[in-house]
């Protein structure tokens, strides 16, 4: 039965109404796109399977897993008054209105997608904005009908904002209230759902951020028919175990479900700190637990990465990338915390493997948009900002801020274009998407679509990645991204190293390929370390075994046109790598970076548009790139010492 509030969002036509009508005009559309991306990923889409498994051809598929619409409240709070199917048809491909009253378009369609509207107060502009309310007649009402838009909306999220913080709801919304709104949503994920061309999943966002400290997560279930009734908050808990134990409880209902965090680098530390929740030291039960509802994170999103920082990674020439070192609450820069970043979270965890038997950062790693104004353009040459009427301009985008009391200037023009998320997947449905994401095969991507292979074995020969089928042979004969590499047979030598196999091809409508890197991170004796190896360069170049970096391959960008390097780069690399410094007796993480030659950053894209220098806030140009989740190395009992272990 449909909703009253679905009908309000989908028209006269109603769900079932406006289904059919979608059908008709897109059936071409879709056909075109499927013919497309077979032209486009074709050379990527290689054969594999899993050693004991029917051979099973799994693709790689894109997609967006943080999304807002108006039913958000700090989006309608920007000056977002667009219906939220706007996100799901601007995803799919299709031209849609952008809040500047422009179209928008992508490029490169996307294969799935979500909606994580915020479940705090999920629809409270909407209420405030029905004269039929109470929340119409409060402040909050007029604030929304202030005729200055962003005036009013400051005040609006400011209101929120003490709300959120406050555990309490202003009068006039409830439970009831945000139940109708999701439910409503729920049916929108289900209506657009086209399993074989766009998949969508049902999702939230639980917002937690005490003491203006970002703990936010993504909340995703498998089966949109099977979700709760009402989402969980932060204004029903601010700690991450008690929405462990909401998933928990959906999961035993069989309504499977995982959570996402994001945004370690606005966590002042909290994100990936020692201690649980109370302050007690992580135990064994809680790295567990954590794995368990959180396998996958948000490497990179609208407001920054969290990869690393150049003082924590000084030997790491490429670290300082689309950096956000601020806080979410306060919009001031703050000093920056190893706790807040996955590559000293990977380290971090190693070392809890080592003194707990367990590890509680061993997540595989994704990419999403945040975007709140529905229209998530992600491509950066395609970029029309991310906050609705705040930086739907190249001017407002230059020049504006967050409208929030006390925030830093020349924020909009720091925000980065966003990522998108990649699977190797066995088909574009939720089923098989969503187990991609439990398995962590999966990467994170700045915006491109670039197609990273990840492999790791005892006993891969020096050329596998030139022979036919070898992606099938990997499968059978080693482990891919994000899987565990089990320890060497008795039988082995000691001195074996292992092997790792990588392949990547370039996004058709990005910059060609630079190089591809492993970075590895271990500990020793409870020091923590780390090192990034090249072990693919463009152009033929050979990785230098002294340093073991590329030659700079000289591409460039020029900075009136954005014209780049014609001649320079790959479409596509591959190398089959052995770890030169392995030591069978430490534990170890390794991942994949894929870097392009150089790009405009939208930023400059705006500036020559608007006939002004690129503002000296960001970089002018961009080397866009895929992280893989990891492989990791976990010793034998024995060679830890007799150290209890918890295979994860």
């Amino acid at each position: 039965m449909e909703s009253h509030l679905s009908r309000k969002l989908l028209g006269p036509l109603g769900a079932a109404g406006w289904l059919t009508s979608l059908r008709r005009q897109e059936k071409l559309h879709l056909l075109l796109v499927a013919a497309l991306g077979t032209l486009v990923f074709n050379a990527a889409l290689v054969s594999s399977a899993w050693a004991g498994a029917p051979p099973i051809d799994r693709k790689v598929y894109f997609g967006d897993t943080h999304a807002h619409s108006a039913y958000s409240s700090d989006a309608f709070g920007f000056g977002n008054r667009l219906p939220p199917d706007t996100a799901y048809r601007l995803a799919r491909g299709d031209k849609v209105k952008h809040v500047g009253n422009y179209s928008v378009q992508l490029k490169s369609p996307l294969d799935f997608f979500m909606l994580t509207d915020h479940a705090e107060m999920i629809g409270i502009a909407q209420i405030a904005s029905d004269p039929s309310t109470i929340l119409y007649q409060t402040s909050l009402g007029e604030d929304l009908r202030d005729p200055d838009q962003k005036a009013g909306g400051a005040r609006f999220l400011n209101a929120l904002q003490t709300a959120a913080g406050s555990g309490v709801a202003p009068d006039g919304y409830s439970n009831e209230s945000t139940r109708t709104i999701w439910q409503a949503l729920v049916e929108l994920a289900e209506l657009y759902n086209d399993p074989g061309h766009f998949t969508t999943f049902a999702a939230f966002e639980w917002s937690s951020m005490p003491n203006g400290e970002n703990l936010h997560r993504n909340v995703i279930f498998r089966d949109a028919q099977k979700v709760p009734d009402l989402p969980f908050s932060a204004m029903d808990s601010t700690k991450p175990e008690d929405l462990w134990t909401y998933l928990e409880k959906q999961r035993a209902r069989g309504n499977d479900n995982l959570a996402i965090p994001h945004n370690g680098n606005m966590s002042n530390g909290r994100m990936f700190q020692p201690v649980d929740s109370w302050g007690a030291p992580i135990s064994a039960e809680y790295a567990m637990r954590r794995m368990e509802n959180e396998p996958l994170f948000e490497m990179m999103q609208l407001k920054g990465t969290s990869e690393t920082m150049p003082s924590f990674a000084p030997e790491d020439e490429f670290a300082d990338f689309e950096l956000l070192p601020f806080s979410l609450y306060t919009w001031q820069r703050v000093e920056q915390q190893k706790t807040s970043y996955v590559r000293e979270a990977y380290k971090s965890g190693l070392r809890f493997q080592e003194t707990i038997g367990a590890n509680p950062f061993k997540f595989g790693l994704e990419g999403g948009g945040d975007d709140h104004g529905s229209t998530h353009t992600w491509e950066e040459f395609n970029y029309h900002g991310g906050h609705a009427v705040l930086d739907s301009t190249p001017k407002d985008r230059m020049t504006g801020t967050i409208p929030l009391e006390g925030a830093a200037k020349n924020l909009n023009a720091r925000m980065s274009a966003g990522g998108i998320t990649g699977v190797w997947a066995d088909g574009n449905n939720r089923e098989a998407i969503f187990a991609a994401m439990r398995r962590k095969e999966t990467f994170a991507s700045s915006g491109v679509k670039i197609a990273p292979r990840f492999f790791a074995g005892w006993d891969f020969p020096p050329d596998l990645t030139a022979q036919t089928n070898w992606v099938r042979k990997a499968y059978a004969t080693g482990v891919p991204m994000g899987g565990d590499l089990e320890p060497q047979s008795a039988q082995q030598a000691a001195s074996t190293s292992p092997s790792f196999a990588v392949s990547a091809l370039r996004d058709p409508n990005s910059a060609p390929l630079q190089r591809i890197q492993i970075i590895k991170g271990w500990t020793k004796n409870g020091e923590m370390m780390e090192k990034v190896y090249d072990v693919a360069c463009s152009d033929g170049a050979k990785v230098d075994p002294n340093t073991h970096r590329c030659p700079a391959n000289g591409a460039e960008v020029n900075l009136k046109t954005c014209a780049i390097s014609s001649d320079k780069g790959s479409a596509a690399l591959a190398a089959t790598w052995k770890d030169p410094d392995f030591d069978p007796s430490l534990p170890a993480f390794y991942y994949v970076r894929v870097l392009e030659n150089p790009v405009c950053r939208w930023s400059t894209r705006d500036a020559i548009a608007l006939g002004v220098p690129p503002p000296d806030v960001v970089a002018p140009v961009i080397q866009e790139r895929v992280w893989t989740s990891p492989i990791w190395y976990t010793p034998s009992r024995e060679k830890l010492g007799g150290r209890k272990l918890v295979r994860q």
